[in-house]
């Protein structure tokens, strides 16, 4: 009879904690959101007129509204990238390419480390930020 009763208990136990982990919430999609660093597909689905470019596979927005990246110090340092192709089109964006940077563009990394990169066009600085998850 104790076995029975036991028994009983354990089972009901077990249905108890069983009964407790079952998740009924919604299944999230891709759509929903997604882990990593945004993309060019990402910005430019939000806004197609974005000045951006793409370095070392992270998308980098133009940043002269930003107040606190104006503020900056920066000294120009080594010059990392040449802007290789202007393009619109999702599908033709790699390294070097840019929506609205000239082709020929040379790009900088400030001697302060940071986020944010630079490009020369008539001999005016234009502040990059670079997007990245977190």
């Amino acid at each position: 009879m104790k076995k029975f009763l036991l028994l009983f208990v354990l089972i009901i136990i077990s249905y108890t904690c069983l009964s407790c982990n079952v998740k009924t919430t919604k299944r999230h999609t891709d759509t929903d959101y997604s882990i990593g660093n945004p993309t060019v597909d990402e910005i430019l689905e939000d806004n197609r007129n974005a000045d951006l470019f793409l370095f070392n596979q992270i998308v980098y927005t133009n940043a002269e509204d930003l107040e606190w990246v104006k503020a900056k110090e920066l000294t120009i340092g080594e010059e990392v990238l040449v802007i290789s192709k202007q393009t619109n089109d999702r599908n033709k964006f790699d390294d070097g390419a840019a929506t609205k940077l000239p082709v020929g563009t040379k790009i900088y990394k400030p001697v302060e480390s940071g986020n944010i990169l630079v490009a020369i066009v008539d001999r005016k600085e234009i502040r990059y930020l670079g997007l990245r998850e977190g």
